[in-house]
């Protein structure tokens, strides 16, 4: 018996804009992502969801609020 399981997962960045402040590590200007993924199970689209994520422009660091 052969069982394979074919799970992806895909990542799209649907909009970009400025965002206020500037990154701690290196003083650049912040870059707010909203980034659309979706989870699909043998080519069948499961799961949809829309992030914001925070980025520097300069040093291309992922930065988290807290």
């Amino acid at each position: 018996m052969f069982f394979c399981c074919v799970c992806d997962q895909e990542e799209n960045v649907v909009g970009r804009q400025p965002a206020p402040g500037a990154c701690p590590y290196c003083g650049g200007m912040v870059q707010a992502m909203d980034v659309q993924s979706q989870w699909r199970f043998c080519f069948v689209p499961l799961y949809f969801k829309t992030k914001r994520r925070l980025y520097c422009s300069i040093c291309s660091r992922r930065l988290v609020t807290q």
